[in-house]
């Protein structure tokens, strides 16, 4: 005879309202029971869960479960738990008795060995045994950092899976790895103790409401939408994730992962998928859904270089050294801001930008999907009372507002001039009444406005859909790894120069954006700074005023090179306007080819025919080898600016057939054309460069000639081929009138910091030779250089 169960439930003063037969028992495991987000969400999410289902038929029992010993975790979890709240539709004397039961259902376990998962699992077979219920299910909630996945399940696999009939749940919390890479290995090692219906991937954006409405509206309503869904009637499509706290408290993680992979690669990325994916027609069915949302992941276009713009937040670095216990020479290119532009390579979204922004400390906090269409209406009447005539010509717009903002609650938002739209009574409501408010602008009275009708935590949605099985709302191995294979592209081509913004309200327009040619560029240009020693830091300042006592210029390569372009033209027409003449003498390498390549594009305003070009430094090869300094010069300047031919002057390293031969006398003819022309032998300016090893012209650590004595220009050994070179000498460089040192790329970070902490010793490292004697050196460097 088959023993029949009645699991009942009683309200306390009343008569009984339900006795089910018991349809089995769910057991519900919390790793991390004590843990932050256990205490703001997950709890509350169970709580809910059991009090939603408690007249399902199922039973129920919970276990908090850590590393921490029972005497100490308990206290910790009964704080938790105390403090947990009913939805404001349940009765207070309901929500009391269900509390209380929720709470005698709960139990704490230490889950630290092999030994307590095999105890657990007894117990709870035991328990069952003596009530005379079969277990229906187990749920294992993992709220526990990634690195900790692999024991715990193998404990779970190897001791406490429920017996057979019943079905396993294992639960597992963002981060899934750093990278395509890491994902791969996390997940295969997930995927040795799980099969992949076992495995739910939480990302709670899944759960938002008005994200979790975006695959049903577009359903709900495609007769409407399926003629301008697509590339012919959609201008763009905005997912926006602002934050106005920073990372203070979490610098170590945002150090591990930065915003694109904290917020990007995972919740913007989810609700692309749900935006531009083809809709199934069944949308119960969660293969359906997870196949279409794969399949979208396989059209995005693998990015570009110029896919993204990055930033950082001023006080990032600040918090960083205290938090992270790290001195004041250390630096960091984590992103705290991110804009990334997003093709789709199918017939219905081709050439459709889709625009994914995420910031923190920023001037508000809100998130958003705003798909904004085409307009080819031109209204004659522009001003009518009339709502049909005045609808036509307003800005066409669908948003789904995720919450927070001018808003402050979830809501979908449709342009009038549009359609209308429906929603199940008892889901979603539209609202009528709001403060005289802008969106987008457009007056709120522009759009119909729906909310839901009661308020879900996006956990309450997600834990329910968990036990209900609906693998639809999570993340699947396939579309995780579909996902960081076009992250991890993106990432590793990455400029790592993030633009320093001040954060807040005070960002101003410092990271608008706009999109040209397929690619994002920031609309202003970076204020950029020339700091000399006694000035006061600017707000926008990242390094240092001074470098090794002297004025510095900084700023990211781009900027910094027109920076210095604008400077020698300002030198440049100041000494021909005073004197007729402007000697410029240019080193060689390969720093100052982005320079050459700026005057070169540049040049109408430039007094190229007062102008002599000499050379600072040259390799004892021919003009025609691409090692020739000279050869640069000519390949990408001199072919394309007018400068006289007689004002052009190449070192003399070829002569008699012959290259760099002392008996040529090379080094001397060189110096008597320079004393002939240039007054006082003083270049008007000078640029340099500064090598690994300290070593500027061609003057390099050890040198015996060039760094004292009389001689102007000297033969001189490098310890890279080719080794032969002709070079100014310091004394020479320190009669300029202006010295420039031009350092740019992280490869020359290493070399920045050494000689910032170095001894001044020019046969060490001789670029601390470089002291014009009355002129001014000034130092131009990149922040790859500074900051790496």
């Amino acid at each position: 005879m088959q023993l029949r169960v009645l699991y009942c439930f009683l309200l306390v003063g009343t008569v009984a309202v339900f006795c089910k037969e018991n349809k089995g028992h769910i057991s519900v495991v919390l790793l991390g029971a004590t843990g932050d987000l256990a205490k703001k969400y997950l709890w509350q999410g169970l709580f809910h869960l059991y009090l939603n289902e408690v007249s399902s038929g199922h039973s129920f029992s919970f276990h908090g479960a850590a590393l921490t010993v029972p005497e100490k975790a308990e206290t910790l979890l009964f704080d938790a738990l105390k403090s947990l709240s009913c939805p404001v539709d349940v009765h207070a004397d309901r929500c009391a008795l269900i509390k209380d039961q929720f709470l005698k259902l709960t139990r704490y376990r230490q889950l630290k060995t092999a030994e307590n998962y095999t105890a657990l699992h007894q117990d709870i077979l035991a328990s069952l045994a003596e009530e005379g219920l079969h277990e229906a299910g187990r749920l294992f909630y993992l709220s526990v950092p990634p690195f900790a996945y692999a024991d715990i399940a193998r404990n779970i696999n190897g001791s406490c899976r429920p017996p057979p009939g019943a079905w396993l749940r294992v639960v597992l919390e963002k981060p899934f790895g750093h990278d395509y890479e890491s994902a791969e290995k996390l997940a295969n090692a997930m995927q040795t103790f799980f099969r992949e219906d076992e495995i739910y991937r939480v990302d709670h954006y899944l759960g938002k409401q008005t994200v979790e409405q975006i695959l049903p509206f577009r359903r709900r309503h495609h007769r409407h939408l399926d003629p301008i869904w697509n590339r012919h009637h959609v201008e763009r499509v905005e997912i926006v994730m602002k934050e106005t706290v920073d990372a203070k408290g979490r610098t170590s993680f945002y150090e591990e992962y930065g915003v694109i992979r904290d917020v990007i690669q995972n919740h913007l990325t989810e609700i692309l998928t749900y935006v531009a994916m083809e809709v199934p027609r069944n949308l119960s069915d969660s293969n359906d859904v997870l196949r279409a949302k794969l399949e979208l992941l396989g059209s995005l276009q693998p990015p570009e270089h110029n896919s993204a713009v990055i930033g950082q937040y001023q006080n990032y670095l600040p918090q960083v050294r205290e938090e992270m216990e790290k001195n004041e020479n250390y630096f960091t290119n984590t992103q705290t801001f991110a804009g990334v532009l997003i093709y789709i390579d199918n017939a219905r979204w081709e050439g459709v930008p889709f625009l994914l922004v995420s910031g923190k400390d920023l001037d508000e906090r809100t998130s958003y999907v705003r798909v904004v269409f085409k307009d080819n209406t031109f209204c004659v009447l522009q001003e009518s009372k009339e709502e049909t005539v005045k609808s036509s010509c307003q800005p066409k717009q669908i948003i789904f507002h995720i919450g927070n903002g001018a808003l402050n609650s979830p809501a979908i938002l449709l342009t009038r001039n549009l359609f209308k739209a429906s929603f199940p009574l008892s889901q979603w409501k539209e609202a009528s009444e709001f403060p005289n408010i802008s969106y987008f602008g457009q007056p709120i009275s522009d759009y119909y406005v729906w909310r839901p009708s009661q308020e879900r935590d996006a956990y309450d949605v997600l834990i329910s859909n968990i036990y209900r099985g609906r693998k639809g709302s999570f993340v699947t191995t396939k579309n995780l790894l579909a996902s960081w294979k076009f992250w991890t592209r993106l990432l590793e081509n990455l400029d790592e120069t993030p633009r320093i913004y001040p954060g807040g309200a005070e960002t101003g327009t410092m990271l608008d954006f706009l999109i040209e040619q397929r690619a994002l560029r920031y609309v202003t240009d970076e204020p950029l700074e020339v700091i000399s020693m006694g000035q006061k830091m600017n707000a926008f300042a990242s390094t240092q005023s001074i470098f090794l006592g002297n004025t510095m210029v900084s700023n990211w390569a781009e900027p910094l090179i027109q920076k210095l372009a604008q400077d020698i033209q300002a030198t440049a027409e100041e000494a021909v306007k005073s004197r007729g003449v402007f000697h410029l003498a240019l080193s060689g390498g390969s720093s100052p080819v982005a320079l050459f390549q700026q005057l070169s594009r540049h040049h109408y305003g430039f007094p190229w025919k007062h102008t002599h070009l000499w050379m600072v430094d040259e390799r004892c090869v021919p003009f025609t080898d691409t090692d020739s300094n000279f050869g640069s010069l000519e390949r990408h300047l001199l072919r394309h600016v007018r400068v006289p031919y007689v004002n052009i002057h190449p070192m003399p390293i070829h002569k008699n057939q012959r290259l760099c031969a002392e008996a040529d006398n090379g080094t001397e003819e060189y110096a008597q054309e320079i004393s002939a022309l240039v007054s006082n032998s003083s270049f008007d300016m000078v640029l340099l460069g500064l090598g690994n090893d300290g070593h500027t012209a061609s003057i390099f650590p050890g040198s015996q000639d060039g760094i004292t004595g009389d001689k102007l220009v000297v033969f001189s050994e490098s310890p890279l081929k080719p080794i032969n070179r002709m070079s100014f000498s310091l004394p020479l460089i320190n009669k300029a009138q202006k010295v420039a040192v031009l350092v740019l790329g992280k490869g020359k970070h290493d070399i920045i910091t050494l000689i910032s902490r170095a001894e001044s010793k020019p046969k060490k490292w001789p670029i601390f030779g470089v002291k014009p004697t009355s002129g001014q050196l000034v130092w131009y460097i990149d922040y790859d250089a500074m900051f790496r």
